[in-house]
């Protein structure tokens, strides 16, 4: 029971705190031009699986408050899933914390294509120049989020 509490309890903090931070930020969350810096969590997705629930719990939530609406709760959604899964299953036998900074954040463009495609679908913009836009965004969040991680994870295990 205490495992099951302790799964639901950090899903819930990571999936508040997501919210929490990109809304507090929201002028630069949202968009094309976008530094999401609620992004840091995708990398908890390399410490525990359940992260990638998490943060895409998160992400769901608050793309309700985003301009594209459902639109951008499904592709960012989407977008979301992919990157942390990809990230568990790639890091799973890595155990340098550079390594799985580093493969976190390329884990997360590939998602990152399925927000380019919203974009041009809904907002009419060219895809390449809109995917290395989006990707220039979420590669800053990704380092920027990387140091925070590391001083998270030297005062809390990542892993239980």
């Amino acid at each position: 029971m205490h495992k099951i509490n302790r799964n639901i309890s950090a899903t819930a903090i990571i999936a508040a705190l997501y919210v929490a931070i990109t809304l507090a930020l929201a002028p630069i969350s949202f968009g094309v031009v976008q530094l999401r810096l609620s992004e840091m969590f995708n990398h908890l997705a390399a410490f525990n699986k359940r992260y990638i629930f998490a943060v895409t719990l998160g992400v769901l939530i608050v793309n309700v408050f985003s301009p594209l609406g459902p639109i951008d709760m499904l592709f960012g959604t989407a977008g979301t899933l992919i990157g942390t899964t990809l990230t568990y299953f790639c890091t799973r036998k890595v155990t340098s914390l550079i390594g799985k900074f580093t493969i976190a954040t390329i884990c997360q463009l590939p998602g990152m294509l399925l927000v380019d495609l919203e974009m041009h679908l809904y907002s009419n913009l060219p895809m390449f120049p809109t995917y290395w836009i989006l990707a220039a965004g979420e590669i800053a969040s990704m380092v920027i989020g990387a140091f925070f991680i590391y001083l998270i994870s030297t005062k809390v295990d990542l892993y239980k």
